[in-house]
């Protein structure tokens, strides 16, 4: 299978009912996928990496779908981080009660938005975030619409993270045998066509605005299977500066 060029094409778990059994099973596919992948490991990294002058106080976390990667993340980070408000952006409300209350006794505020990230990203009246924090979702999009998150996250955001699969033979091969985790049949196609839509080289990097000032951007790989991208504001650059 040649995965020389990113080719973004659908994953089923975006176009079937959340409430299919079928995508429930496959989201909580996705949590043990996570653990596989060491995604809570490589966000606290990633932190490291983008020097914030502060804990933030505010996240948005786009394509969050049941929030439930964020909540390990924040729990890792305690209590180093508290008091944080935390918006999660997806066009499906799947986040569970039990989700937003495990939030509520960390002393986060979690806040649910049910919106199609493209519309979000044409709104100018946005609130602003210190943080941005994307995981297996930036894949979706390529072209025009990539560039739009890029800019609009430039725009209402200090810092970005974001965690993708990351095109190589090597992940490939782990997406052919992520069956081996006890996945069904969704999060088995899904994976494949999401390496093939993956990221690899500074291909994030060349979709970022390049007329921004002020920012500090860096790509990596998260060995084995994960692709990085991290961008953050200097602390002298406005956050009001037009875009």
């Amino acid at each position: 299978m040649d995965i020389s060029s990113r080719r973004v094409d659908p994953e089923i778990l975006d176009a079937i009912d959340p409430a299919d059994p079928r995508a429930m099973r496959s989201r909580r596919d996705l949590q043990r996928v996570h653990r596989a992948l060491r995604t809570v490991s490589i966000l606290s990294q990633a932190v490291e990496r983008i020097r914030l002058a502060r804990p933030p106080r505010s996240i948005l976390e786009l394509g969050g779908g049941d929030a439930t990667l964020l909540l390990r993340f924040a729990r890792a980070l305690q209590p180093r981080w508290q008091h944080v408000s935390l918006t999660v952006l997806d066009n499906q409300d799947v986040v569970r009660a039990e989700t937003s209350a495990a939030y509520r006794s960390l002393g986060w505020d979690l806040q649910l938005v049910r919106q199609d990230a493209l519309q979000w990203a044409v709104q100018p009246d946005s609130p602003h975030y210190d943080l941005c924090i994307t995981n297996l979702f930036l894949h979706h999009f390529d072209g025009a619409a990539l560039q739009s998150l890029l800019r609009a996250t430039a725009r209402h955001c200090d810092a970005l993270i974001a965690c993708e699969p990351r095109r190589s033979t090597l992940a490939m091969l782990g997406s052919k045998a992520i069956g081996l985790l006890g996945t069904n049949s969704i999060t088995r196609q899904d994976a494949v066509t999401s390496v093939i839509a993956g990221f690899t080289g500074r291909e994030l990097t060349r979709n970022w605005p390049a007329d921004l000032q002020g920012w500090s951007c860096e790509e990596y790989s998260a060995f084995p299977f994960v692709h990085c991208f991290t961008a953050a504001r200097s602390s002298d650059s406005s956050a009001a500066a037009p875009l």
